[in-house]
């Protein structure tokens, strides 16, 4: 039996959900545990009686971890998220000592293909770490960490606990949404675990934590339906910044890094849209408010530039049966390199702007 964690709010309860059935399908026997942030997420999974989707209350989190008291009052809301991010696997290994090794993932990801490999790279050791694997163009991203946090391996070992012990240390003593030079929320914490945890690997698995940064360093095929990346089963894709918005639209959240193409993204985000629908039958059932996609405000992003960016590179997209598209004619894996390029030129003439 394989334990895994998450944590999520009523905001991602519809994407918690979506990774829970395809881990449950990619695993059958596996355990996920949910940290839910608020009361109606915790009640709405409860009421779903799925007996290995094992929701605990932030309250039990904060009784079982005091520390976390004094560090919900020096900080923002989505600071002190990140906070927990070793204090829950943290409780779990202590609480729970017939899990063997817990694997930590982001609410927004989806399985795609069996996990063995991600265990088959920790072997023995006690501690697995993913790197973000930006290509060139996007290397400046690691100000914020070489690593991600989106997939981490525990083993409930002595090692493996004293790694969690010093990042709840340092996440209780800082853990803000700003770039310092040694620090960066819960995340880049994580660039000085090879020097310093002795049983840790680095996940070399392509098909680990793919994601909108590095896609574009890949190459793919799809045999039987399924996806190969560098001819290796996708086992693990990040949907960070993916936002549903209707029915048949979505904004990809790939204009920074670079708009995957027609048949990829298709494949990609077209099983992740049908994971999202049974997601939100299941949850409509129990808690109509809880599903449908949370709205989300653009903010700075909404302004003109923007937008016409978006068209230019086809950021948005719209759902045709089985296809996403996008009206970007292929320009769309050019935006991240594009706007790396516009930002260094406006620099060069001394402007400010965005």
């Amino acid at each position: 039996m394989n334990h895994y964690c998450t944590y999520f709010d009523r905001r991602y309860a519809l994407s918690g959900l979506a990774l829970w059935l395809s881990l449950r399908r990619q695993d059958p026997a596996a355990v996920l545990w949910v940290l839910a942030l608020d009361d109606e997420t915790a009640v709405a999974l409860c009421e779903l009686g799925e007996p290995d989707l094992r929701v605990v209350p932030l309250a039990d989190l904060e009784q079982a971890d005091p520390g976390l008291a004094a560090a919900r009052g020096d900080r923002t809301w989505v600071e002190y998220v990140f906070t927990l991010s070793p204090c829950w696997p943290r409780v779990l290994l202590t609480r729970q000592p017939e899990i063997e090794v817990l694997t930590y993932v982001d609410a927004d990801m989806a399985f795609f293909a069996s996990p063995a490999p991600l265990f088959a790279e920790l072997g023995a050791n006690d501690v697995l770490i993913v790197e973000h694997r930006f290509p060139e163009f996007l290397r400046p991203l690691e100000s914020r960490g070489r690593f991600n946090v989106g997939v981490l391996c525990f083993r409930n070992s002595s090692g493996g606990r004293a790694c969690l012990d010093d990042w709840r240390r340092q996440c209780l003593e800082w853990c803000h949404d700003r770039v310092e030079p040694d620090r960066y929320a819960d995340q880049k914490y994580l660039d000085a675990w090879p020097a310093k945890v002795a049983r840790l690997v680095v996940c070399r698995h392509p098909g680990v934590n793919l994601a909108p940064w590095n896609w574009m360093n890949h190459t793919y095929a799809f045999p039987d339906n399924a996806v190969k990346v560098d001819g290796a089963p996708l086992v693990i894709f990040h949907f960070a910044r993916f936002r549903p918005i209707g029915p048949v639209r979505a904004d990809s959240g790939q204009l920074e890094y670079g708009v995957m193409p027609l048949r990829l993204r298709s494949r990609i985000y077209g099983r992740y849209w049908q994971l999202l629908a049974e997601a939100g039958g299941r949850l409509k059932a129990v808690a109509p408010a809880l599903g449908s996609p949370a709205s989300v405000a653009r903010g700075r992003r909404a302004v003109w530039k923007t937008r016409i960016l978006e068209i230019i590179f086809g950021s948005t997209w719209w759902r045709m049966g089985d296809w996403w598209v996008s009206g970007g004619f292929g320009l769309g894996r050019h935006s991240g390199r594009a706007l790396v390029w516009w930002r260094r030129w406006l620099a060069s003439r001394g402007s400010n702007r965005p």
